[in-house]
């Protein structure tokens, strides 16, 4: 499979540095009672604004963040999302689904880039589940293939019996179902370009630089990392997961000093989270001036540790 051309999403050294801000679900949940949709497209269009001079690109979706879009500094590229929000909850396996008023063709139109799903994957589910959702990557990787637009898988671990993935319990499991999962859609057969992928451990269990119990010794982690290194022949780019802007920092350095050659970040709520508070509390000015202070300082100390660590695409 011929590799399609990441620069437009790649910063002057060819690493990703991107900005995640396509959550619809999670951002709801995050401004509360002022999550209406006016102020969530206003909401990613101050993000956008406001951290795209210093991001390589943007991921963004169309639902809300189509504004957004237009208000990124010219030289950031655009990856807009393809699935939708979340997950049915009363049903087994967490299906995906596709926003039903857009395809890749739509999106290649509004300006995209490059797209991105999101799917959810658990190896042990049983094989109707998975075939449903390796079929619903083999077709987004063809209509990608079909407009030459890149395409960034994005998976997120789980298991069917843990309800609580922050949990120890699935601390235990997470390096494995990780692993696996990225070996498995770097086959050919899914045209992914870039995996956007969780680190294969929970920083937040691992001896000496989380602040839970241990789950894993820093040997054991950086095992896995190697590993996890291992799985794949694509680009990979990790995404922060939620966890702290400064223990993500410090994940990226554990990430190199163990031998993985990761291709960047694509983070979301550890750069602008803050900025949601601010809101809620202060109202937009404080908002504005929580990104601009705050937010900034976040990503510039992100990008130093991404510049330093990351392998560059050639």
């Amino acid at each position: 499979m011929k590799r399609k051309d990441l620069s437009r999403l790649l910063d002057e050294n060819g690493v990703f540095s991107a900005i995640a801000i396509d959550q619809r679900g999670a951002l709801k949940k995050l401004l509360k009672e002022y999550a209406s949709e006016n102020n969530i497209t206003s909401f990613k269009s101050l993000v956008s604004e406001i951290l795209t001079p210093y991001g390589s690109s943007i991921l963004l979706d169309p639902e809300y963040g189509l504004e957004a879009a237009q208000k990124k500094d010219d030289k950031a590229g655009l990856i807009l999302s393809y699935e939708q929000t979340g997950y049915e909850k009363g049903k087994p396996g967490r299906l995906p689904k596709l926003i039903e008023n857009q395809s890749v063709q739509r999106l290649k139109e509004r300006g995209a880039d490059a797209i991105k799903i999101l799917i959810y994957y658990d190896p042990n589910e049983p094989k109707e589940i998975n075939d449903t959702k390796k079929a619903f990557v083999e077709r987004v990787g063809t209509e990608c293939e079909a407009e030459e637009l890149p395409f960034l898988l994005e998976i997120l671990t789980y298991d069917k019996d843990i309800k609580d993935e922050k949990s120890p319990e699935f601390a235990k499991l997470r390096p494995n179902k990780v692993i696996c999962a990225m070996s498995l859609f770097s086959e050919s057969r899914y045209k992914v370009d870039v995996l956007k992928v969780e680190t294969p451990v929970n920083m937040n269990y691992v001896e000496g630089l989380g602040d839970k119990e241990t789950v894993y010794s820093q040997k054991e982690a950086s095992q896995y990392f190697k590993e996890q290194d291992n799985s794949t022949n694509l680009p990979y780019i990790f995404l922060s997961g939620g966890i702290t802007a400064d223990l993500f920092n410090k994940s990226l350095k554990f990430a190199r000093d163990s031998g993985s050659r990761f291709n960047g970040v694509l983070c979301g709520r550890a750069t602008w989270k803050g900025a949601t508070e601010s809101l809620i509390t202060n109202g937009w000015d404080a908002s504005k001036k929580w990104l601009i202070e705050e937010g900034l300082q976040n990503l510039k100390a992100l990008n130093e540790v991404n510049q330093i660590n990351a392998t560059p695409i050639k």
